[in-house]
């Protein structure tokens, strides 16, 4: 039977003179400790928290939260190594509440006898409340330090008692030029990477893959291994790998995005404040993000129809139907034509003159509707479709605007404890400065009648 509690330290020198060369490149050439881990220098870099935590060694449960293959796996185990801890790792598709309460209970008997047990979750957004609970009452008491590993944000996934006796950690996507060093890692390492092939590949297509990899170093090193294996060597020997191959091999740059996860909600975001901050050019390229990702262009147009009323509105009503025809298209002739459709509304709105004021009035209309009083309808704007009705008064006094000079009278349409509110402020902007001066005009023949 495998010994789960086995030293974090005991497995790294079981290794260090064999390396299996049938596992993937990513996975030989994982870090062994905080000198060869590249990036997240906001964390680990000499004096920031997270080093000083594990060097002083004073650990806590933590969460690692962060993009796909930034290195939260390895840095837990490399904690481990560092802090002479029993290193075990938890899948929420294999482990059930059993399974958890038996490792548990041994990690509670190893404590005393001296031994530190590390428990490594990765993608703890997946365990449920009931697996994540499991574990708490042995954080609480001491007897594991939990490093849990997500891509989602740990406010909506973790529990809250465990995410209160956790320091959550952002660890961020790699830049290119990480990417590329991981890169020329492997190509050199003998022991662990394609060091002993003569692999020739130029400064451009490294970059190149940089790019593809979206600052994921594995999909990196998948990207390498893949282009390496498909390679037949010329004449001296030597593997030339062009961009052409890369791309071969990769087909299509593969976007990070999870339409249901919170990279669907940052980019829409992002979107949605490029458009009202008028800068069509990031509006341009969040749209791309989100369709050459595979988001639903429905969903995209309704929320450009969103933005044509909520940050535009009056003051350039064709915003609103520019939104409409656009949304209507997508549905009609589909993708991938549709793209231009959303394209077009996007930059219209994003150039189009800005007002929230409608936004802003139906907020106040609304928060009086649902927070005062609900009086009854004034009885001069009531319907009187029957005798009983006229007899209580429904109808009475009210003022045809059409008989009247300007089509305006001063009869109270509001309930009596709103009669005074004011509700649309429209801006100096676009048709709204038009409709300012319209209002105004209204407003002071209704008071002065």
């Amino acid at each position: 039977m495998m010994n789960l509690f086995q030293n974090a330290d005991a497995n790294l020198s079981a290794n260090d003179n064999r390396v299996d060369f049938s596992r993937p490149l990513a996975d030989r050439m994982r870090p062994r400790s905080l000198d060869e881990f590249l990036g997240q220098n906001h964390l680990i870099g000499p004096g920031k928290p997270l080093r000083v935590q594990i060097e002083t060694d004073q650990l806590t449960s933590l969460i690692f939260w962060g993009p796909p293959g930034v290195g939260k796996t390895t840095l837990a185990s490399i904690i481990a190594r560092m802090t002479h801890s029993t290193f075990l790792t938890f899948s929420a598709v294999l482990s059930g509440i059993k399974e958890i309460k038996e490792v548990m209970t041994k990690a509670e008997q190893a404590r005393q006898y001296g031994s530190r047990t590390i428990v490594f979750i990765d993608e703890i957004h997946r365990f449920n409340k009931a697996q994540q609970d499991a574990f708490l009452p042995h954080v609480e008491r001491g007897n594991i330090i939990l490093i849990g590993a997500t891509t989602e944000n740990p406010s909506f996934e973790v529990i809250s008692p465990l995410l209160s006796r956790s320091r959550v950690y952002v660890l961020n996507a790699l830049n290119a030029a990480e990417i590329i060093t991981l890169l020329k890692r492997a190509l050199a390492d003998k022991e662990r990477g394609l060091g002993n092939e003569t692999i020739e590949i130029p400064e451009a297509v490294l970059e190149r893959m940089a790019v593809y990899s979206n600052g994921d170093a594995r999909m990196a090193y998948n990207i390498l291994e893949a282009a390496v294996a498909g390679m037949k060597p010329d004449a001296n020997g030597a593997k030339q790998i062009s961009e052409k191959d890369i791309e071969a091999v990769l087909q299509k740059k593969t976007l990070l995005y999870d339409k249901t996860g919170e990279e669907h909600y940052n980019i829409i975001s992002a979107l949605h404040k490029s458009v009202r901050n008028s800068d069509a050019d990031a509006a341009l390229y969040w749209l791309a993000r989100m369709l050459e990702a595979g988001e639903d262009p429905l969903y995209v147009a309704r929320r450009v129809v969103r933005m044509a009323s909520e940050d535009i509105g009056l003051a350039d009503p064709r915003a609103l139907s520019v939104a409409i025809d656009a949304m209507r298209a997508v549905d009609f002739i589909g993708m991938p034509e549709g793209k231009l459709a959303l394209a077009e509304a996007v930059v219209y709105l994003s150039l189009a003159p800005k007002s929230n004021a409608l936004y802003e009035a139906y907020d106040a209309a609304q928060r009086d509707a649902t927070e005062t009083i609900a009086e009854p309808v004034p009885l001069q704007i009531r319907n009187a479709p029957t005798r009983l009705m006229k007899d209580l008064g429904y109808g009475k006094d009210y003022q045809y605007a059409h008989n009247y000079e300007d089509r305006i009278t001063d009869m109270q349409c509001l309930p009596e404890n709103l009669k005074e509110r004011v509700y649309y402020q429209p801006t100096e902007f676009g048709l709204e400065k038009t409709l300012k001066e319209k209002l105004a005009w209204v407003r002071s023949k209704i008071r002065n009648k």
